[in-house]
Order: structure tokens, then sequence, then C-alpha cells
């Protein structure tokens, strides 16, 4: 009987132990251990201690740096974002701001650094988040250091990132000063939009009036959409005639435009000037 208890009370104490182990591990040494594979963790572990020391230059506050940690992988070859074959690549961004506003910001970001085809695999909204997840087919994982530079000239950055597997990374955005990467329009300074095959967004909180002049290349009918600041759409715009002059009243609260054509873009095969007037 006296040996049953002590084998349950060794038992239990290592348990404990584990536990106490855990709970000792550090925010950063979790952080690196969820952005690099186990095994480069464990073969590298004295290197990985000597290059993240002094540790308390990889907290901002009592949060983990994390792109400043990805940036130290990254730099010292430990941050694996190749695949050896194409392979399907899955991207959740957490955000506690507008859906429809995130959703636009990321898709821009995500078009300038190269992902043109992807698809929506999840849209989830609560009382805390709204969570966008996605899925493509890539040869590499995204860099976190290049959606991040992409990201700030919208006014938002990432603060968490989560890599669940090689193929499965999750980012949590904080988009409180959020913007669309926009030309923002200004009395009398004109504009020339180009032919293109996505619509034209433009930023026109500056201005009371637009005229768009339409080229003679074109057989132009106009959709024009106005946005709040947090992208709800407030008046649509549709002419079933094709048109080579257009004045706009802009709407009071609207911040961004979308000028597109209610067929194809293909129908603007040539420039469409703008002339704003006004000041607001």
């Amino acid at each position: 009987m006296i040996r049953f208890f002590v084998v349950v009370f060794l038992f239990f104490g290592f348990l404990a132990f584990g536990d106490e182990v855990q709970i000792q591990e550090n925010p950063l040494t979790k952080q690196i251990k969820t952005l690099i594979d186990e095994k480069v963790y464990e073969q590298n572990k004295a290197y990985i201690k000597i290059i993240f020391s002094p540790e308390s230059n990889y907290y901002k506050g009592k949060r983990v740096d994390v792109l400043k940690v990805v940036k130290t992988l990254k730099d010292n070859g430990l941050l694996e974002l190749f695949f050896k074959r194409p392979r399907e690549l899955t991207l959740s961004f957490k955000t506690s701001g507008a859906p429809l506003f995130f959703v636009k910001i990321m898709g821009d970001t995500l078009r300038n650094i190269g992902y043109y085809k992807y698809v929506t695999t999840k849209s989830a909204l609560n009382a805390s988040e709204f969570v966008w997840t996605i899925s493509l087919n890539s040869e590499y994982a995204t860099d976190p250091l290049i959606l991040q530079k992409e990201l700030q000239k919208r006014g938002c950055s990432i603060v968490a990132i989560e890599r669940e597997s090689a193929y499965r990374w999750s980012y949590v955005i904080d988009m409180r000063e959020g913007h669309l990467n926009l030309v923002v329009l200004h009395d009398a300074q004109q504009v020339r939009l180009k032919r293109s095959l996505y619509a034209h967004w433009l930023d026109v909180s500056k201005v009371k009036k637009l005229t768009i002049r339409s080229s003679s290349r074109n057989s132009w009918y106009p959709y024009i959409a106005y946005y709040d600041p947090s992208l709800h759409l407030l008046k649509v715009l549709k002419i079933d005639e094709k048109r080579r002059k257009l004045t706009l009243n802009v709407p009071n609260g609207a911040r961004y435009l979308k000028v597109s054509d209610i067929y194809t873009l293909k129908n603007i095969k040539d420039s469409l000037i703008l002339t704003p007037r006004g000041t607001r």
C-alpha cells in the first residue's frame, strides 16, 4: 500500500512539475515556437537564445513585438516561407473593426503583394471580432514583413501572428486608424484615370463637386457609388446610356467614390478625366 501511494505521489508530482515548466515558459519563447517548426526550434535552441538576447528588446510594454521576432528569425535563416511545391495556403485575418471596410482594405493589400486569385472560405462576425479566411494556391507563405508594410499604407498594423502549420497562418490586425490608400481629390486639381481591370476608387472628402469627362474612344455607361469613412454605401448612380460628360454633387458625409461601368470595364478603353470643384 505504501508503495502504491509513493507511485501516485511521484506521478502527480511529475504532472505538477510539467505544468510548472509550461507556465514558466515566457511569452517570447511561446511566440517563437508558433512561428517555426518544433524540430527547427530544438535544433537551434542555443542559437535562438543568443539572437534574442536581451529578451526585453522584443517586447512592446507587456506584449511581444511579433514583427520584430519575425524579422530576427528571417534575418537568421530560421523562418521558412517557401514550399517544395505549390500548396493550398490558408490565411485568417481577425479584427474588431467594420467588416466591409476591413475586407476592402485586406483585398487591396493582398492584391498589392501579388495575391489575385483567392477564395473566401469563412466570414464570421461576433460581438468582439470579425474573422475573414481565404485560401489560395501558392509556392510560399505570406511574408509578414511585406504584409505589414502594405498594411501601414492604410493605417493598419499586425499585432499578433499564429502559425498553425506551414500552410495555415492567422493574423490579428489593428485597424483603428484604417483608411483606404487612395488618391485624394482637391479643388481644381485634375486627375486622369487610366484604363483598368478594376473599378476606380478615390477619396472625395475634400471636394463638393466633380466633373468626369470620358474619352471619345470609350463607351462609358456610368456607375457611381459613394461611401462613408467605414465604407457604408450612401448613394449609387447608374446611367444606362453612354456619357461623355458627367457632373456630380458629392453627398455630405461621403469620403470614398467608386467609378465603374454598369456593364463591363472593357467599355472604358481610354482615360476618364476628373475635375474636382469646391472645398469641404
